[in-house]
């Protein structure tokens, strides 16, 4: 038997095959790189059938082949989230054997799933995760009763696999079907939830801890204003919506412990083929919510809950700055590259000198992350009503030029200047119109200089998530960025700034900028 003791479990009647399912929806969509997951219990409980159900699950492939590895004892899955060792010790006599399958050299940041863990004792980390099932013979064949244990570091994320299913009860979709799908480069979660005919998205995103301090004495989150709880996502969600704009619905929340049930808002995007392009319909439409936006005279405190209200942070020069230090941070020093202090005083000396007047502008709701992974269509409505809104929990009060500058220089995203200029002319002719005190000239000198600003601020971004993160994935983007930066800091308005990337950055040359 197993000897370690302690831990957080919880218990959970499991009385047909579905329910088994959404258990095992919960504990996979726990896993991390190098876990160890252990599966006890009744010889004819299941264990097989819930690790085969993972992988899969896992694998995003139902029909991939996972035969149960009684025999050949170890089979290995490379799988997009990291690489699946699925074991079965139930032949295992000793110890020793375990060391002969190479059972403790397996592959770096592979999860392992072993079913009869008790003949492993001695070789399971006290750090892990167990599911036991046992049968209930006296009801149905399908009866299960499972209790899943986390011992160690894995203790609290068993605890928040409880506190999820208890919420997903609470909001009445404790027995939908839970499809995982693509997070971003935070660690907040999402699945969509299908019960019949509702349709539902679960987002799962505790409070963010505050790092380690990085300037007097503050961490980089509280520097930049990101939002370390849901409660600026659920403000933001409610402004846009009085907006007449199309954020989601907030249907449940629990916002101490950071989950929310939203709206879904379907999945078609504004872009389309391989590799993704622009539609460009839709990406006029999206122009003309921030116009519509833009226009308007928005408050800095939104109502939240009662009692309960938010205040937008300033997009201030600290918070600029600190987000265009990541290129200094993590992405020269990734090429090799050593900043002396004298070109990093002139590196914020050329920033400070760009930002002023941009930062002093008249201030409105900056998204952020406006551009297309957190854009939807939703052609069944009229008009900017059309574009659907996520990922906003981080605005701030800033320059109306910095979202432009995130949707026509998308970073996941080629917009060729055909098709950013153009589109940036719709912005400037239709705030022209709108507001006669509207400067053109100024506004383009704010674009570009957001535009570089933000470019700088992604590459160090994408850099620290291939070499802290282990996340090599956002390379692929740093080429398009790359070009991104170029374009904006070619603008006259920009020399300074241009000519010191010419001088530290490699592969950055002066391109002419149109605008028109």
């Amino acid at each position: 038997m197993l000897t370690t003791t302690g831990g957080a479990s919880f218990t959970v009647v499991l009385p047909d095959e579905q329910a088994t399912m959404r258990l095992m929806v919960d504990v996979a969509s726990a896993l991390e790189p190098g876990d160890v997951l252990t599966l006890s219990g009744d010889l004819g409980a299941g264990k097989t059938t819930f690790a085969r159900a993972m992988i899969r699950y896992l694998a995003g492939d139902e029909t991939i082949e996972v035969p149960s590895p009684t025999f050949t004892l170890m089979q290995t899955y490379e799988l997009p989230r990291f690489p699946v060792v699925h074991a079965d010790f139930y032949r295992v006599t000793g110890s020793a054997e375990l060391a002969e399958l190479g059972f403790d050299d397996l592959p770096e940041g592979a999860v392992v799933v072993v079913e009869w863990p008790d003949r492993a004792a001695g070789f399971l980390p006290a750090d892990r995760i167990d599911l036991t099932l046992t049968l209930a013979p006296k009801l149905k064949p399908e009866f299960r009763h499972a209790r899943v244990t986390g011992y160690g570091s894995c203790a609290p994320r068993v605890d928040r696999i409880a506190t999820v299913r208890q919420f997903i009860a609470e909001a009445g979709l404790s027995e939908a079907t839970r499809v995982r799908m693509a997070g971003d480069a935070s660690t907040r979660r999402y699945h969509r939830l299908i019960l019949g005919n509702r349709r539902a998205i679960l987002m799962d995103a505790p409070r963010r801890p505050d790092g380690p301090p990085v300037k007097n004495g503050k961490p980089y989150s509280q520097i930049a204003h990101l939002a370390e709880s849901v409660v600026p996502f659920v403000a933001m969600a409610k402004g846009l919506r009085a907006q007449e704009l199309t954020a989601p619905e907030i249907q449940h929340a629990d916002m101490q412990q950071g989950l929310l049930v939203i709206e879904d808002l379907g999945s078609e995007g504004v872009v389309s083929g391989d590799p993704p392009a622009p539609i460009v319909e839709r990406y006029e439409t999206a122009v003309d919510v921030l116009v519509a936006l833009h226009a308007k005279s928005l408050p800095a405190v939104l109502p939240v809950a009662p009692h309960v209200e938010h205040e937008i942070p300033s997009y201030d020069m600290d918070a600029m700055l600190i987000e265009v230090e990541l290129l200094l941070e993590w992405y020269l020093p990734r090429l090799g590259i050593v900043v002396t202090d004298d070109a990093r005083a002139d590196f914020f000396g050329c920033w400070r000198d760009a930002l002023d007047p941009v930062i002093n502008a008249p201030p409105t709701w900056t998204l952020r992350d406006f551009h297309s992974p957190n854009l939807l269509w939703l052609p069944e409505r009229k008009e900017i009503a059309r574009i659907g809104l996520l990922d906003f929990q981080d605005a701030v009060m800033g320059p109306p030029a910095y979202d432009v500058a995130s949707l026509l220089q998308d970073a996941r995203v080629d917009v060729p200047e055909e098709v950013e200029v153009p589109l940036l002319g719709r912005y400037v002719r239709a705030r022209r119109a709108a507001d006669a005190e509207f400067d053109p000239g100024t506004f383009i000198r704010s674009y570009v200089t957001l535009a570089a600003q933000r470019a700088s601020k992604i590459l160090g971004i994408f850099a620290r998530l291939d070499v802290r993160d282990g996340k090599p994935q956002y390379l692929r983007h740093m080429p398009r960025i790359s070009g991104y930066l170029q374009r904006s800091l070619a603008h006259p308005s920009l020399e300074g700034l241009n000519e010191w990337y010419g001088r530290h950055v490699p592969g950055l040359s002066l391109n002419n900028f149109r605008a028109s």
